[in-house]
């Protein structure tokens, strides 16, 4: 791990300034990066996506802990200087790209990193004791620990849980405005496409706020530390995830509208308009109630109903 000081004399070697533009706010109190990396609960068997590298300080120390790390940084200049920060640490790959794809997806160079890293580790037996997440118990987990750059949180978290690539445990810093909304419930003015992604698919918790001046350059907003853990029970009982997103987003893109209101903007791979007075009745849901205030499972059982009467048309 790197003091403030550290990270600015990496910075000045190089004549660079952190990119504002890129979200570039470096963690720099140790204290809240132990409580991050202490909250994941990272094993040896464990795979650890780290978004946003920057000058790898937070990758150091996730190196001690992981079975294997994929850090990726957008910035060549910082890629750069973490390449040579991590110059000894064999079970880290840094990859220099973004980790997203142009259509918002998880860049497939990313997935395979990820992937191999998994391989490796299993041919190795690098298989860490066992230990509860959720309901059910795993040896070997794949994670996202990371200080989120504040532009592309959201869409990281969400393609994680969709998958292909899916995520088990996350553990990250974002801005407490997303935190809140990860963890907002139905009704509330924060609560929307994040909050029913994760809250459908694991359990979500805001772990404790950080103050700006945790981070250099100091961000104008508060930020969070917020731990989320899949829930194979209720993840694999949604019966198609990119339908259900799709499901989501018909919904949620009109809050206050009426469900039957949205509905009627249904198009064909949702079945179109006319299944879904059926399907709200299936469902025992009330088409006069507004999608702010449906619950996470009252998405994926409609999400499934809709699947279903799709099939059987």
């Amino acid at each position: 791990m790197q003091t403030k000081r550290q990270i600015q004399e990496l910075l000045t070697a190089v004549g660079v300034a952190p990119n504002r533009r890129l979200g570039q706010h470096f963690l720099v109190d140790l204290n809240l990066m132990r409580l991050l990396i202490e909250s994941a609960g990272i094993g040896p068997g464990d795979v650890v996506l780290e978004v946003g590298t920057g000058t790898a300080s937070l990758t150091e120390a996730l190196a001690e802990q992981a079975g294997s790390v994929v850090t990726v940084e957008l910035d060549r200049t910082l890629a750069g200087i973490a390449q040579s920060q991590l110059a000894g640490a064999t079970n880290v790959q840094a990859l220099n790209t973004d980790a997203l794809s142009n259509k918002g997806s998880i860049a497939p160079a990313v997935i395979e990193a990820v992937e191999a890293a998994r391989a490796r580790l299993a041919e190795m037996g690098r298989i860490g004791p066992m230990r509860p997440i959720g309901p059910v118990a795993a040896q070997s987990r794949f994670m996202l620990v990371a200080n989120l750059p504040y532009d592309v949180a959201s869409p990281i978290m969400i393609n994680l849980v969709k998958g292909p690539l899916i995520v088990d445990a996350m553990c990250v810093t974002v801005q407490k405005e997303v935190a809140e909304r990860m963890v907002a419930s139905p009704g509330s003015r924060d609560y929307g496409t994040v909050s029913i992604f994760l809250q459908a698919t694991g359990k979500v918790e805001m772990v404790r706020t950080l103050p700006a001046s945790a981070f250099w350059p100091p961000p104008q907003v508060e930020s969070a530390v917020v731990r989320y853990v899949r829930d194979l029970v209720k993840s694999q009982s949604i019966v198609d995830i990119n339908l259900f997103g799709a499901v989501v987003n018909l919904f949620i893109g009109h809050r206050r509208k009426m469900l039957r209101a949205c509905a009627k903007g249904a198009p064909p791979e949702l079945g179109g308009r006319d299944i879904w007075p059926e399907i709200f009745e299936r469902c025992a849901v009330d088409p006069t109630r507004r999608p702010e205030e449906l619950s996470p499972d009252q998405y994926v059982a409609l999400a499934n109903a809709c699947h279903h009467q799709i099939a059987a048309n």
